[in-house]
């Protein structure tokens, strides 16, 4: 059996909340200066705008998007540019009903979404906001990944890595400082008890409520070991291995003792 690294990028952006064009031009910008072997760049929740900060939803109506909007357009020029998948979210109007929408864009312009389970109902997400019921899974480059976003996190039942369906989870968020503690030990503690890579990514700045967000990102291996490495421009890489990864599912086969279960 031929098995191949994954390559991957983390960039912990520093948002401008509300300026679309702005942001997205800070993602051409990372991408420009990324390690050319790069093979998968993961960037924070509604990296475009910033997490709402308002509970109105006509003034969030404004800056959602249609899947073909700017956001994803401009997205799908950079990783066809540099020959790479961006997996995020965005805020996406789907005729009338708004989602928070994780996103995966392959090079070849292949798309998968899904929109985000667990709205935030402390910051008043669950009013602006439709759930999703489906968990976003792609195989790239022969890696099996699945993805959530933000506080889906904190649920181990919609994170549960059924028999192995997943090789890596994305984790992507805009976590404050105030309980970035929480975020750090949720991340090790789904890569642990899900014997895969776990990848959360985190936003930098102040939003207009004054929340502050420090960039907390990292990639752990399915032993809860923190892999990524720190790069002076603010990028995390990591190569994950799937011939161990496949090898300690084989010697520690944990996941053979999972208890079933349904989601309602």
């Amino acid at each position: 059996m031929i098995f191949v690294n994954l390559k991957v990028a983390l960039a912990p952006m520093e948002i401008q909340w509300g300026e679309k064009s702005a942001n997205i031009d800070k993602l051409e910008q990372i991408a420009d200066k990324l390690h050319p072997e790069t093979d998968l760049l993961i960037v924070p929740e509604t990296f475009s705008t910033g997490f709402p900060t308002t509970k109105d939803k006509e003034e969030i109506r404004v800056i959602a998007e249609k899947n073909s909007g700017e956001t994803i357009e401009r997205v799908k020029q950079i990783a066809r540019k540099h020959q790479i998948a961006i997996a995020g979210s965005f805020i996406a109007d789907t005729g009338g009903s708004l989602s928070n929408r994780a996103f995966f864009i392959e090079p070849s312009g292949e798309e998968v979404f899904a929109d985000k389970r667990h709205l935030f109902k402390m910051a008043g997400e669950d009013k602006l906001f439709s759930p999703g019921y489906n968990r976003l899974s792609v195989r790239y480059r022969g890696w099996n990944i699945a993805m959530i976003v933000c506080y889906d996190i904190r649920f181990p039942v919609w994170c549960r890595n059924k028999n192995n369906e997943y090789d890596l989870l994305i984790a992507t968020a805009n976590w404050p400082v105030a309980r970035v503690a929480a975020w750090d030990t949720l991340l090790k503690a789904r890569a642990i008890e899900n014997l895969a890579y776990v990848a959360g990514v985190n936003c930098k700045g102040t939003d207009n409520n004054g929340f502050e967000y420090n960039g907390s990102s990292a990639l752990y291996d399915f032993k809860g070991k923190d892999i990524s490495v720190h790069t002076d421009d603010g990028i995390l890489y990591a190569s994950l291995d799937m011939e161990t990864l496949t090898k300690f599912r084989e010697k520690f086969p944990a996941w053979q003792d999972a208890d079933p279960f349904n989601l309602a």
